[in-house]
């Protein structure tokens, strides 16, 4: 069984439910859980703002965000009866699916457990896949949840 399982997690619907299916791969196998959250550059690259802010405060609250997901997820977690270990992923210039891969072979995650939407066509080709960028990348094996069915 998996014993180190590593979820990146953004607080969406998907990345709910894969953090769920870790959490109990987790409490079944005796496994340890990291959630983490990437901040990629795109979200908080800025340039003029009108308003007379700044990037640095942009960015000030874009972490603040980040940390409140990523408490977010080790309180679900936590309500499931698993204590979580967080990490707040922040590398300059990184893609989802390197800086997630890198953080599984430092920590020595045996497994990454990521949700994905499903996305298709030219929504797939100009937003990419998340978990897409994982599987590549990852030298662990990958599980990846799928949006719950719509009505």
């Amino acid at each position: 069984m998996y014993q180190r399982i590593l979820v990146p997690f953004d607080g969406s619907d998907t990345s709910c439910r894969a953090l769920d299916a870790a959490v109990r791969m987790a409490r079944e196998s005796g496994g340890t859980l990291r959630v983490v959250h990437v901040m990629e550059d795109s979200a908080y690259m800025t340039g003029y703002d009108p308003m007379g802010g700044s990037s640095g405060l942009l960015l000030k609250a874009v972490r603040e965000g980040a940390r409140r997901i990523l408490a977010d997820g080790v309180e679900r977690a936590g309500q499931a009866g698993l204590v979580a270990e967080a990490e707040l992923l922040d590398p300059p210039g990184g893609r989802l699916g390197s800086v997630v891969a890198e953080a599984a072979r430092k920590w020595q995650a045996d497994l990454v457990v990521v949700g994905t939407y499903g996305r298709r066509g030219l929504g797939r080709v100009l937003l990419g896949s998340g978990a897409e960028q994982v599987i590549r990348e990852a030298t662990v094996p990958v599980l990846v949840i799928r949006a719950a069915a719509e009505a």
